[in-house]
């Protein structure tokens, strides 16, 4: 995300607390019988207890989905496959809003509750530990836009003439149920039918668009695992474009015009994988929605979203990196979440050295000097609340150039190449990243982490 306007997420956490409900390992006696357990409805994330569910993995997510932007309906089909990984009686999604019209578990109708943003499925017969089972859920509605505490908006957000779907940390629950925490990434299929002359753009590679009846269906895989927040869909009268980098990886565009930063995509991810190692999905690219003012860029996986006033080179730097640090090496929990934009912002930094000419060590000072970078330590925000404030971007990324000093040049960019290589495609948390960081360096460094990472208070000086 772009770290110039960090968002509050306090609304978010307290509307999700109050709304999704949940009973870990309750006992299911309907009918008589004697039910294997339900999976948990939380994660129990230190941030967001109630986000995500338990008892099953997510492996696909098939979304059929239906858009009228007169209206603002949304009709929806999510046909999502998972391995269970405990017996399951009944098991849960999350969904914000929307009208769930039936369900199937493996082909046979399955019981449906609804309670808050929690929906309850229990199949017609158990499903036992191991066994990768098929869901079926069809629903319609006017999604949700969620608004945190500061203004900021996600989930579906309408245009004049579209909407865009956004997604971190909990707007994806508005559009389409899943497993919706970061730690249960899955690969996607969208196919999208919308009114003729507008497109639909998303995440991954395209498949040949259908027109039938007025109206025009485009479909979208992604085929590398995505974490439900990176999803996005973008509905509108946008100019598509596609090209090719020198090294042939496809670049898909959206926007609404051609601003001339798109065409500096390639030169900018070649010095990126330069820096951070191969490039981790199977295209690039950029949305560029200037009718929508959410006030921040998102990292949103090989498509990246720009609003009104965010599509700048420093900021395209940040989200690209993010492809590597946050997208593919994903958080395990929310709390990882410096993970994601330490990397992020000091590929910014490193942005500014190579085509500005301002030293990494001007961006600390600078950092350093500000105040508000010490408000807490960037591994323990106080509260979701703080996820997005000025220490988990910019001390993170003073944690990042005092691990450079510790260690040395050499050590410190095969650890920005070595790190994405390691968990690609997976999670990683914030011990992880310490283990992997002392393992190549070959030294303990936990004065380090303890003043720079974890400590509550700013050194009297910047080599402390």
């Amino acid at each position: 995300m772009d770290p110039r306007r960090p968002r509050a997420l306090a609304a978010v956490a307290v509307l999700l607390a109050a709304a999704l409900t949940g009973c870990t390992g309750e006992r299911d006696g309907r009918d008589g019988g004697d039910r294997a357990a339900r999976g948990a409805a939380g994660l129990r994330d230190p941030y967001f207890p109630a986000l995500g569910n338990g008892g099953y993995d997510v492996r696909h997510y098939a979304l059929t989905l239906a858009y009228e932007p007169g209206t603002g309906r949304l009709t929806g089909t999510a046909d999502i496959t998972a391995r269970a990984t405990q017996d399951l009686g009944a098991f849960n999604l999350d969904l914000t809003g929307l009208t769930v019209h039936g369900a199937t578990v493996d082909g046979e109708p399955a019981g449906v509750r609804r309670a808050g943003g929690e929906l309850t499925l229990r199949p017609a017969e158990d499903i036992a530990d191991g066994a990768t089972f098929r869901t079926v859920v069809r629903y319609s509605g006017t999604p949700a836009t969620i608004t945190d505490a500061e203004g900021a908006r996600e989930g579906w957000l309408r245009t004049a003439d579209g909407a865009v779907a956004l997604g971190e940390p909990t707007g994806s629950t508005a559009w389409f149920p899943g497993n919706h925490h970061p730690s249960d990434k899955a690969t996607y299929t969208l196919a999208v039918t919308v009114p003729q002359g507008l497109r639909a753009v998303s995440n991954g590679e395209p498949a040949p668009e259908r027109t039938s009846g007025g109206r025009t269906t485009y479909t979208w895989r992604s085929t590398e695992p995505m974490a439900s927040y990176l999803a996005t869909l973008a509905i509108g009268r946008y100019e598509t474009r596609t090209s090719r980098t020198p090294e042939g990886l496809p670049v898909h565009t959206a926007a609404r015009g051609e601003p001339a930063l798109l065409g500096e995509i390639p030169e900018l991810l070649a010095w990126e994988v330069e820096k951070f190692g191969p490039y981790p999905f199977s295209s690039t690219g950029a949305i560029v929605e200037p009718l929508l003012d959410v006030s921040y860029a998102l990292e949103t996986q090989s498509r990246p979203f720009f609003d009104k006033g965010t599509f700048t080179a420093a900021t395209l730097a940040h989200e690209l990196a993010h492809q590597w640090y946050g997208n593919s090496v994903s958080p395990k929990s929310w709390r990882d979440m410096w993970l994601n934009e330490s990397f992020a912002t000091y590929a910014e930094w490193l942005y500014a050295e190579d085509y500005e000419g301002t030293p990494v060590q001007d961006n600390f000072d600078e950092a350093f000097a500000d105040a508000e970078n010490w408000a807490f330590p960037p591994a323990a925000p106080p509260a979701a609340v703080d996820l997005s404030d000025p220490p988990v971007y910019f001390r993170g990324a003073m944690v990042l150039h005092k691990v450079r000093e510790a260690v040395g040049d050499e050590t410190f960019f095969a650890v920005l190449r070595g790190w994405p290589a390691k968990y690609r495609h997976a999670n990683a948390s914030t011990e992880d990243f310490v283990r992997y960081v002392e393992e190549q360096a070959g030294e303990d460094l936990t004065d380090l982490w303890d003043v720079w990472l974890y400590g509550q208070d700013r050194p009297t000086a910047p080599s402390s």
